[in-house]
């Protein structure tokens, strides 16, 4: 019997890590013994970098502009560990759907059966998250991921993003779409921060994957153009990545989260405030305490 091969979509913030989480999440699997494509969904294709000495690659959507037709191995390049890169790309600037690329590659990939000749373990979709609509909603609407993971910090335009993705699986989920596996809590090393993602999980109904640390390793091997597994596989932050990927790998059931209403949202947030303004005042003594 054929290995069952797991799709998965990170979704982000643009600027909140998540490529940075996702190549280290690639390495790390691959590590693991597993065969990995790392799918970048960012019309900026940039999200393989790391996994090749920080080196682009060519796009799908600009390879197409250039050639009537195009195999899918002229847009697979391969990286750090034998991890497979596809970058999709985007529009001309100013012309057309930034989501575009999503579509156009997941299809030429399908048709051609790119994933089966492969036999690979995982495809890990790296997709911009600030806006959940038109191709950028493609894993989820399709139903292409099985388990969509988000990539959040504690700062409030980004759990507005993670909120909003959460609006789109909730939309989706009766029609066979992705389901929610988690958050993955980026930057967290002030105890308030883990504070205020914990209470918003709880409030979500969702978990936290993992808790990711801001480390300068990360920045260190990334002006190397590496990942921190590939760069410094001995320090804390390899490990912390290490760990997230044996959570995903055992990862096997997604839910529905329960998304907050604009105005739930705004009011949590300015509850927040008020406690890290205390905080800040000395009023609060002791930390912050979720669950306000």
């Amino acid at each position: 019997m054929p290995k069952k091969m797991k799709q998965i979509a990170i979704y982000g913030k643009g600027g909140i890590g998540k490529s940075t989480t996702t190549s280290n999440l690639s390495a790390a699997l691959s590590q693991m013994g597993f065969k990995v494509m790392q799918f970048g969904c960012d019309p900026k294709s940039d999200s393989t970098n790391t996994l090749r000495n920080g080196q682009y690659i060519p796009t799908v959507l600009d390879t197409l502009r250039e050639k009537t037709a195009v195999k899918a191995h002229e847009v697979i390049f391969r990286g750090f560990n034998g991890i497979y890169c596809v970058e999709a790309g985007g529009p001309a600037p100013g012309v057309g759907c930034a989501g575009r690329g999503i579509i156009t590659a997941v299809e030429l990939f399908k048709q051609q059966k790119v994933f089966d000749e492969l036999e690979l373990d995982y495809v890990i979709y790296d997709v911009l998250g600030d806006v959940v609509c038109g191709g950028f909603a493609m894993p989820i609407r399709e139903g292409i991921a099985e388990h969509v993971f988000t990539v959040s910090s504690s700062d409030f335009m980004s759990v507005y993003a993670s909120n909003n993705l959460f609006k789109g699986i909730k939309k989706y989920s009766n029609s066979g779409g992705a389901l929610l596996g988690g958050v993955i809590a980026n930057s967290i090393n002030a105890g308030y921060s883990k504070d205020i993602i914990d209470d918003f999980v709880s409030r979500t109904k969702t978990r936290v994957m993992e808790y990711i640390p801001r480390s300068i390793t990360v920045t260190q091997s990334e002006l190397k153009g590496k990942t921190t597994i590939e760069a410094a596989p001995e320090s804390d932050q390899a490990k912390v990545y290490m760990r997230l990927a044996e959570k995903i790998a055992a990862h096997e059931v997604s839910d529905t989260p329960s998304p907050l209403e604009v105005g739930e949202l705004q009011a949590w947030a300015a509850s927040w405030s008020d406690q890290l303004l205390a905080l800040e005042s000395g009023v609060v003594a002791g930390g912050i305490k979720s669950g306000i």
